[in-house]
């Protein structure tokens, strides 16, 4: 870049230069005279390029400002605000600051012919409005603002970097919803709490692991909020949940013997309510989750079709974990038997799972039923897992009775109820 051509004007040396056409559109004069603020020619030239360059800054962010959406119109006022200066205030905190700094603001906001400019505006009034981020969006938009996390990190290490936060942004929306982050408020941070201590009372998962989902949320929505100038409305406080290492493991799972012995020995179960009892019996060749148990309908426990399955699906009792939770799952064995005496599923218990694992692993608990103080209810799905590992069943059909997602891509629909019955007979007690 040409040193701009300096004249003295009144003891005062000046740039004077054409305005560029690419910013005619953000700069109404077609030839502009800056002050460099002294009468030494030595200093006016070695001070002339920076001021130019810094004119040539100001009118970029001038451009991204009308040329796209508020998030970059923020971005535009914040870049605007930092060439002339200051820093970038929101309208209210502008509002607070000493009267001439506030005074000095407004005048920026003119040029030399008293015209008002709305850019210079958006930068030292705080007039640009917050960009509108939805929970989604600010997964992407987090990639951007922490591009430094990732130096030095291999694929497989971003990778490992990127998923727990992608699966935190995927259970909240689940949860709560795709909703902008301005709206996300205290009332929906502890729906998705509640969410999370169902399934750790269900003995599905632990506490640290919620956790980890609530840091990972937190943590990038605050970062990406700080970036582009977002306000948070909700609170943080308490949403953690208590971890107990000692309670806090995952489950592990029944031997088949501890079950064919122990749980399913004649009178075992009798001290427990009926409802309970025969949810508990369903699980062991079916693997469901207890909410899914629980919640089943009339019209999900199909008896009388040529295969009888139960139907894992949304209802009224419940939501699903994951689009993969909806599924089919034949009966047989001690599970058949069981919902036979259930055809119209468990109202007791249709909208209340974490009171069943409460009181079936009390039971278990005082009868002397669990076969390590680290089991529980829960186990059942573990052993049903195991079982079917152990006959040899492929991984899509284990993935798909237990509503798990393959980590590959589905072809076909995995096998009819027939096929799937005669599976998961291999593993059935």
């Amino acid at each position: 870049m040409r040193t701009p051509t300096i004249i003295l004007r009144e003891n005062t040396w000046h740039i004077r230069k054409r305005v560029p056409v690419r910013y005619s559109a953000v700069e109404p004069r077609t030839i502009v005279h800056i002050s460099l603020h002294t009468d030494s020619r030595a200093l006016a030239q070695s001070k002339a390029g920076d001021v130019w360059r810094e004119m040539l800054e100001a009118w970029e962010a001038k451009l991204v400002g009308q040329d796209k959406a508020a998030e970059d119109r923020m971005a535009a006022a914040r870049n605007l605000a930092q060439r002339r200066g200051y820093r970038y205030l929101s309208a209210p905190d502008v509002a607070q600051l000493p009267v001439a700094d506030l005074l000095t603001r407004l005048e920026s906001t003119v040029d030399g012919a008293g015209r008002f400019d709305p850019r210079e505006a958006d930068a030292a009034l705080g007039l640009a409005s917050p960009p509108v981020l939805t929970v989604e969006q600010a997964l992407d938009a987090f990639y951007d603002v922490a591009i430094e996390d990732l130096r030095g990190k291999n694929d497989d290490q971003i990778r490992r970097w990127k998923n727990p936060r992608i699966k935190a942004t995927r259970n909240f929306i689940e949860v709560v919803g795709n909703k902008a982050l301005a709206e996300v408020t205290t009332d929906d941070m502890y729906a998705f709490r509640k969410w999370w201590v169902d399934r750790v009372m269900e003995g599905e998962t632990r506490a640290d692991t919620a956790n980890k989902d609530f840091t990972h949320l937190i943590g990038s929505w605050k970062r990406v909020c700080r970036a582009k100038g977002i306000q948070l409305g909700f609170s943080t406080e308490g949403l953690m949940l208590r971890t107990d290492t000692d309670k806090d493991d995952v489950r592990p799972p029944f031997s088949r013997s501890w079950i064919r012995d122990k749980l399913l020995a004649p009178g075992a179960l009798n001290g427990l309510n009926l409802d309970a009892r025969l949810i508990l019996l369903g699980m062991v060749n079916t693997g469901y989750r207890p909410s899914e148990g629980a919640g089943l309908m009339p019209g999900e426990i199909r008896l009388s079709d040529p295969v009888p399955h139960i139907l894992i699906q949304r209802n009224e009792n419940r939501t699903l974990k994951t689009s993969h939770s909806k599924r089919a799952i034949p009966l047989v064995g001690v599970s058949l038997d069981a919902f036979r005496q259930a055809p119209g599923g468990f109202p007791r218990y249709a909208k209340n799972s974490a009171g069943l694992s409460a009181t079936v692993n009390k039971f278990l608990r005082e009868n002397g039923l669990l076969e390590t103080p680290a089991h529980s209810l829960y186990s059942l799905r573990h052993a049903f897992e195991d079982r079917m590992l152990t006959a040899g069943i492929d991984e899509r059909v284990r993935r798909d009775m237990l509503g798990h997602s393959l980590n590959r891509e589905r072809y076909g629909s995995g096998g009819d109820l027939a096929f799937l019955r005669d599976q998961v007979a291999k593993a059935a007690i």
